[in-house]
């Protein structure tokens, strides 16, 4: 007989599921969707226009960076949206944000013209980061779903293919192929 997770014996098993995902309230999935759609939507603009923000931030060499940042916010988006969950891909977004950071931060040097257009970009960036780190936060903090028992009722099979009526003594017809190929041990039977 099979005993059951509750120590009962029957013919029914018990098992639990492993705990998969995490449970945000609905404010945070939509935040997260967002976020992945925002990802997607900067991701395409930046490697449309990449040359164009790199002008406007007064930096024309940072163009094959700001493409590349693109393809990474377009991967980004695609693990936030099509995950169970975006928990890692929100706080990959949080390692970009401070890439993207690190890359503005030299356009505040006094000598750039287009410094003005630097510092909107950077409250951009933070703006986006602070979205970026509450959505996290709270993904993290969500509970997980529960375990759940799936429970398997064998209390009707007996292990044959058929009813053990039609089975019994289907043993006694069976024949060996003669071709078998087999350990020493076995070809005194198959030659029998």
């Amino acid at each position: 007989m099979a005993r059951d997770s509750d120590g009962r014996t029957g013919g029914t098993l018990a098992r639990i599921a492993p705990q998969s995902r995490r449970r945000p309230d609905p404010a945070t999935e939509g935040l997260a969707q967002g976020l992945g759609w925002f990802s997607l939507g900067l991701g395409a603009a930046e490697i449309v226009a990449g040359a164009a923000i790199a002008r406007w931030l007064g930096k024309p060499e940072l163009t094959p960076v700001i493409r590349a940042y693109g393809m990474r916010e377009i991967v980004t988006g695609v693990g936030i949206l099509g995950s169970k969950d975006a928990t890692p891909w929100i706080w990959g977004r949080i390692g970009g944000d401070a890439v993207d950071i690190a890359t503005v931060l030299p356009a505040l040097e006094e000598r750039n013209p287009q410094r003005g257009n630097a510092m909107i970009a950077l409250m951009a960036l933070a703006g986006a980061t602070a979205l970026d780190v509450v959505c996290a936060r709270n993904l993290t903090q969500a509970p997980l779903t529960p375990p759940r028992r799936i429970r398997i009722d064998y209390g009707r099979r007996s292990g044959f293919p058929e009813p053990p009526k039609a089975m019994r003594g289907r043993a006694k017809d069976f024949k060996p192929p003669l071709d078998i190929v087999g350990p020493e041990a076995m070809r005194a039977w198959t030659a029998a």
